[in-house]
């Protein structure tokens, strides 16, 4: 863990961080003026921050002697090649763990922002497997031998469910009951000694499109996959909620829907519209179809779009509206298993959406596709409570570590047991 000495101190490193993610490189005169920060004070945090690896420079080219540019010869500079900054990209600094419903993926995640998920390794686990934790834990050992890297400043667990990030919980899990009653974190911590942060995955998805898309700062955020959740995003930050729940739309009541969800309801949204949902409706349609996933796109774009999925995409897009109706926000990002089928789908959706949104009555509504960014939501997570984190608030179990006295910045890593 990084320990900073004061608060402004920390402000400043967290809002240095922040800009360089969006900039992804950018040189201390840059940085300094893009942050309005005096440029020894922006220098002094960049050679702090690269002491400790969680900055890197690099070398820019020079132009060739006589290369032109708009028709005039460039003359090459003398001395040094110009150095720029970025988030260590070198090595693997966070280790990220996705859990499923069936399959958990891991990753070791560097600082910087990655082009798109990268999952090397995974396990599943059967759907009626005896004693579901010691088996996860067992693959979670084995899975540790297959990464290269062991060293890590903390590991990122994404899970679907009501998460108490303060407290390191999930509370309820639809889909994953057998993660409400045990200690995640101290399962993942027998296999490294580390940091474990538990992310709510909506959250971790909303967090990576907008780190990727800085210019996007509100928006709702909907995941069509395993199940249906959402996540907000208000002034480039998750929206603050008075209880650990939030952006649970796949459980809104569909009427007429008589089929169980696994939260113990009926009639959720999500069973209609979650990727086991439209399979079961299209084998029910279907019978002597295919009934895989490629099946139903492949369907889809010879005939169109079935009355049964137009009636499960519009109630996907009432609950869609309603939300963006009270919380009062004029764009959607759809990600997951609905972008996959064919184009139409997606654009039934949101004409469902901009229908029932009460702001396109007055100006522009946008509904639009995106892919998911689960580790750069991840790394986001990781930079803001683990690199620099805010020692005003204890936000999870990470080890209780007081920093030495009158110390300018301290790293810790940690490795697999």
């Amino acid at each position: 863990m990084i320990y900073v000495p004061s608060r402004m101190g920390q402000l400043n490193r967290r809002a240095l961080l922040r800009q360089l993610q969006k900039l992804g490189v950018a040189s201390r005169a840059e940085l300094a003026k893009s942050l309005g920060m005096s440029q020894p004070t922006a220098g002094k945090i960049v050679d702090e921050l690269i002491e400790v690896d969680v900055l890197e420079e690099v070398a820019l080219p020079l132009p060739d002697a006589g290369e032109h540019d708009g028709g005039e010869a460039v003359v090459s500079q003398l001395g040094r090649p110009g150095r720029r900054l970025r988030l260590n990209e070198s090595r693997a600094k966070f280790l990220g763990i996705q859990l499923g419903v069936k399959t958990t993926t891991l990753a070791g995640l560097t600082l910087g922002v990655a082009d798109a998920d990268h999952w090397p390794v995974a396990f599943d686990l059967a759907e009626h497997t005896s004693a579901p934790a010691k088996v996860w834990e067992k693959k979670l050992h084995a899975a540790a031998k297959a990464l290269e890297t062991e060293n890590f400043l903390g590991v990122l667990l994404s899970v679907p469910g009501v998460v108490d990030e303060v407290a390191n919980r999930i509370l309820f899990s639809p889909n994953i009951h057998w993660t409400e009653e045990i200690d995640l974190a101290a399962i993942v911590r027998r296999v490294w000694d580390a940091p474990v942060l538990l992310v709510q995955e909506e959250r971790a998805l909303a967090l990576g499109h907008q780190l990727t898309n800085p210019d996007c700062e509100d928006f709702l955020l909907v995941d069509f996959g395993e199940g249906v959740g959402g996540a907000v995003i208000v002034e480039g930050k998750p929206l603050a909620n008075a209880l650990p729940i939030s952006g649970e739309i796949g459980h809104t009541p569909v009427p007429g829907n008589l089929r169980p969800c696994g939260c113990g309801a009926v009639g959720c949204m999500e069973t209609l519209v979650s990727r086991r949902g439209l399979l079961e409706s299209f084998a029910s349609g279907q019978p002597d179809r295919d009934h895989s996933w490629a099946g139903l796109g492949e369907q889809i774009s010879r005939h169109g779009i079935p009355a049964w999925l137009a009636q499960a995409l519009d109630a996907a897009a009432a609950a869609i509206a309603g939300a963006l109706n009270v919380v009062g926000l004029r764009r959607v990002v759809i990600t997951g298993s609905l972008t996959e089928l064919p184009p139409m789908v997606m654009a039934h959706l949101s004409r469902a959406v901009l229908n029932g949104a009460m702001w396109a009555r007055f100006g522009q509504v946008e509904c639009i596709s995106a892919p998911r960014r689960r580790t750069a939501g991840l790394v986001a997570v990781g930079i803001d409570r683990l690199v620099v984190p805010d020692q005003k608030q204890n936000h999870f179990n990470t080890p209780k570590e007081s920093p030495p006295k009158n110390s300018k910045l301290v790293s810790k890593q940690f490795t697999t047991k």
